[in-house]
């Protein structure tokens, strides 16, 4: 098995990073459920407030015998381990409702917005970032990194509210409130790709500007190869990787740090869900919520990992001789 596995070094690689996401992901889960143990509020408690029951003390002890809350708590928390990992990620506090399934309908609405925003983001700041390294000194250049600079001062929340008052009580061009359509789409991609653009024309700038210093693009150059060749062939290639790094961290902040946005746009997405959970205390979903996120933050980590693989030669070869 060994040998076979030498012969394929990025599915080793690959079999190697997984085992070890393996103890990281277990004690990510361990830490959701364990704060919520160690929460003062009782939820059974919680519970039978939102339904607005009053019930006695005996009544309350026999649904926490029930629900195997007065169990030892690694008995509880390998209870819910078990069914978390089947999909059953338990019933919100509040109404009652299946936790899953509120996942599933925020989920998708989040990886729309990081969607749009991580493609918006990159078709602004690539070219932007490459023609203020190509004119560095040069007028265009502080005025783009000027910008950039301002664009990456500003939080998400406060461009949701300029952008909300600019477009959609000044002008009326856009809804109040963002709904499920691509309509409402637009503002929220608006305040998360502008300060990502402001961040990102100034990493491309910073990557560009190290791969023109190379003595491969005097050569080629020195040659008779347009210097827009050299750019989009073999400086941009040698600092995509630079690029898929901030993509990857991108992705990871959008799911999870969105809320802000989410919640003053009402874009019902995960960010809104977790928001609206942690005000009512709601911790079945907040649980649910900690640990998806661990998992797609891990994934994309993964993912990004595996693409240097075929992005750089280096690596590549790295892997070939270990």
């Amino acid at each position: 098995m060994a040998q076979r596995l030498s012969r394929h070094p990025l599915l080793f690689y690959t079999l190697r990073r997984l085992l070890a996401l393996a103890p990281v992901l277990l004690g990510v889960t361990f830490l959701a459920y364990g704060l919520m143990y160690l929460s003062p509020s009782d939820p059974v408690e919680m519970l039978l407030q939102a339904q607005g029951i009053p019930v006695s003390e005996t009544v309350m002890e026999a649904m926490r015998h029930k629900a195997g809350l007065d169990r030892p708590f690694l008995a509880q928390y390998l209870d819910w381990l078990w069914r978390f990992v089947r999909g059953d990620m338990g019933t919100s506090l509040v109404d009652g409702r299946s936790v899953a399934a509120q996942l599933c309908l925020a989920l998708p609405r989040t990886l729309a917005l990081t969607l749009t925003s991580v493609l918006m983001t990159v078709a602004l700041s690539v070219p932007l970032g490459i023609l203020t390294a190509v004119r560095q000194g040069l007028f265009i250049d502080y005025l783009l990194r000027f910008l950039s600079f301002l664009g990456n001062s500003l939080p998400n929340f406060l461009v949701s509210l300029l952008l909300l008052q600019l477009f959609a009580i000044r002008l009326k061009l856009l809804p109040v409130l963002a709904s499920e359509t691509a309509e409402g789409l637009i503002l929220p991609t608006l305040a998360l790709a502008i300060p990502m653009t402001g961040k990102y024309i100034r990493q491309v700038r910073a990557a560009v500007l190290e791969q023109l210093g190379r003595s491969y693009v005097d050569g080629a150059i020195s040659r008779g190869i347009r210097l827009r060749t050299v750019l989009f062939h073999d400086v941009l290639r040698n600092a995509m990787v630079t690029i898929i790094t901030l993509i990857s961290m991108s992705i990871g902040t959008l799911l999870g740090g969105s809320a802000a946005v989410e919640r003053i746009l009402v874009w019902r997405g995960m960010g809104y869900l977790v928001m609206d959970a942690i005000l009512k205390r709601d911790y079945p979903v907040i649980q649910a919520f900690v640990v998806c996120m661990s998992v797609i933050y891990v994934v994309i980590n993964l993912l990004t990992d595996l693409s240097y693989y075929f992005l750089d030669p280096r690596i590549r070869r790295g892997l070939e001789v270990s």
